[in-house]
């Protein structure tokens, strides 16, 4: 009975066993196919877990610079100095050429020296008697020519009414308009004014002397339009400095 128990267990063994071994052959092989077939399937997942460790890696660092080159050597000229003792010595080579040394002679002196009759300062060649600033070869003056005669005075250029100048005589003359301010405040008087009288008989460069604000202008503005008669001083015309007067009166 034990004998026939032992027998069907070894039996079961058997049987067991290549069925153990295929099913291990299987699930190797199914391991290998999930394995190759898997990179085929989702190659993006893969590159981008590859792409992150290889950000992950550090770059080597750069080689150091090469050293710089050395200067360059600097080189220094000996300059020969020739002592010269003044003593003569014989040449080293034999020139191929010799120079000539030609003695011109001193330059000409020049003639130095004065003649009977002739004046400090005068030029070779002049004439006795002649002119210091002639022109060599004029015909001799034993006369001086005269002296020329003085200029004439010119009358002064402006002249003031008094004395023996005269008033100048007006030709035209321009009644004022009475400002309205003035007439209106019933306000007059006179007007006092400096005027110059150019050589033509215009009047230039009026200057008041007194009179009241609001009949100044008017004055003004009326005596530039006068005329005079040109003021004469010598037969020529001058410049007269004048004093004119306006008058502003209310009628009525």
């Amino acid at each position: 009975m034990f004998d026939h128990l032992l027998e069907s267990g070894d039996e079961e063994d058997r049987t067991k066993k290549p069925l153990t071994i295929t099913l291990s052959i299987i699930i190797h092989v199914v391991l290998i196919v999930v394995l190759i077939i898997i990179p085929l399937l989702f190659p993006e997942t893969l590159s981008g877990s590859m792409q992150q460790l290889t950000s992950l890696m550090a770059p080597p660092p750069p080689p150091p610079p090469p050293p710089p080159p050395p200067p360059p050597a600097v080189t220094q000229k000996v300059v020969k100095r020739v002592v010269d003792d003044g003593t003569f010595r014989a040449p080293v080579e034999i020139p191929k050429t010799v120079t000539q040394i030609v003695d011109e002679g001193p330059p000409p002196e020049a003639q130095v020296g004065g003649v009977v009759g002739g004046v400090p300062g005068g030029v070779p060649g002049g004439q006795i008697g002649g002119v210091l600033g002639g022109v060599l070869g004029g015909a001799p003056s034993s006369v001086a020519p005269p002296p020329p005669p003085p200029p004439t005075p010119k009358p002064p250029q402006r002249v003031r009414v008094g004395g023996n100048v005269q008033q100048a005589n007006l030709i035209r003359q321009v009644k004022p308009p009475y400002p309205p301010l003035a007439k209106q405040a019933r306000i007059q008087g006179t007007v006092v004014l400096e005027a110059v009288i150019s050589k033509q008989g215009s009047v230039e460069n009026l200057r008041v002397i007194s009179g009241h604000p609001l009949l100044i202008q008017a004055a003004l503005d009326a005596v530039k339009q006068w005329k005079y008669k040109p003021t004469l001083l010598n037969g020529e015309p001058v410049e007269v400095v004048t004093t004119v007067t306006v008058n502003f009166n209310l009628s009525g």
